[in-house]
């Protein structure tokens, strides 16, 4: 087995499950940035830090360099989607074609038979064959969101040993195992993205950006932005202050305008998805009941599938901004999901 290393306390306790467990572990750490970085996961740091738990733990360690495939699958449509106007998902998009693609395709070119993550997501066997995805134990640490594109293939290479079990159970574990990573803080921010810098000076290093007009929904001019590209629906954050709140309701970058208004103007009762993925392969049966979840601790709202790649919502919510990822489940198990248009 091949256990995919971060250089975190989640993918190290993966690979110390599986090694307890009586699986033949390798370990391999994915290289996948190889510009500037200060934050995130995958740096030279965390591949230091998975190649001494490798140590640790006894195991062979590997580092895989796919920064080539990154570039193309999560920086390149990052950018895109912001010279667009829509709203990136690069850790989605990092899971989909990186860790649950290429690095499979990798581990069953050398041989090995599953891959172990450090995701807290766990896997069960369906009714009639095949696998269900739910969410991990830990409500508070649950992974499933990002892992919604998942299909019967990949999640019949897979391993989640981290979701059966609490984040605090972890870290007790590597602790007990002497691991380096035990009281090692958690990556949250977008790896490629320096908090020096941010997402301005990152975006501004490859595509130009624009300054922009403020407008309300009669299409009154109310002052500038500046870097229309920079905007995404639903934020409140660089949109000036008179004395009421305003959110971006539409992001036109062609036009160089965003148009501002209340938080109830951000409120529908249904939501198209583009491209939805189905974990069984199928989507649910028209007027089937689902919970609607639109980011990654997001609190999920009740919906109903009305097939046609719709859902409509049981009550009004705040919209996800076009791109964003929206996430259909029943109780615990993912069904699949799509991208808000």
């Amino acid at each position: 087995m091949l256990a995919a290393l971060s250089g975190g306390v989640d993918s190290s306790v993966a690979a110390a499950i599986a090694l307890e467990q009586g699986h033949d572990v390798v370990g391999a750490t994915l290289k996948l940035w190889g510009g500037s970085q200060d934050s995130g996961c995958c740096s030279v740091g965390d591949v230091e830090d998975a190649r001494r738990v490798a140590q640790q733990l006894g195991i062979v360690h590997h580092v895989f360099n796919f920064t080539d495939d990154f570039e193309a699958r999560v920086v390149s449509p990052y950018v895109t989607a912001h010279a667009t106007g829509r709203t990136p998902n690069p850790c989605i998009e990092c899971n989909r074609h990186l860790k649950f693609d290429r690095l499979l395709v990798r581990a069953r070119q050398l041989g090995f038979d599953a891959v172990a993550t450090g995701h807290h997501a766990r896997r069960r066997p369906a009714p009639g064959g095949g696998w269900r995805l739910l969410r991990g134990v830990d409500g508070a640490k649950d992974q499933s969101y990002v892992l919604y594109p998942l299909g019967q293939g990949p999640l019949g290479r897979v391993l989640l040993p981290v979701g059966e079990i609490t984040k605090s159970e972890v870290r007790a574990r590597a602790a007990a195992l002497g691991l380096r990573t035990a009281a090692k803080p958690e990556s949250q921010d977008t790896c490629f993205i320096t908090t020096g810098g941010g997402r301005e000076a990152f975006l501004g290093d490859r595509i130009p950006l624009h300054p922009g007009r403020m407008v309300d929904r009669d299409g009154a001019d109310l002052g500038p932005v500046r870097a229309i590209e920079l905007l995404t629906v639903g934020q409140r954050r660089g949109l000036g202050s008179s004395g009421s709140r305003r959110y971006a309701l539409a992001v036109d970058v062609e036009a160089a305008t965003v148009t501002v208004g209340g938080a109830d103007d951000l409120l529908v009762d249904r939501l198209a998805l583009s491209e939805p993925t189905w974990v069984s392969g199928r989507p649910p049966a028209p007027g089937a009941a689902v919970e609607v979840q639109s980011s990654a601790h997001g609190r999920p709202t009740p919906g109903r599938w009305v097939g046609g790649e719709e859902v409509v919502l049981a009550a009004p919510r705040r919209r996800p901004a076009p791109g964003q990822a929206v996430v259909l489940y029943a109780g615990d198990e993912v069904l699949g999901g799509g991208t808000a248009r």
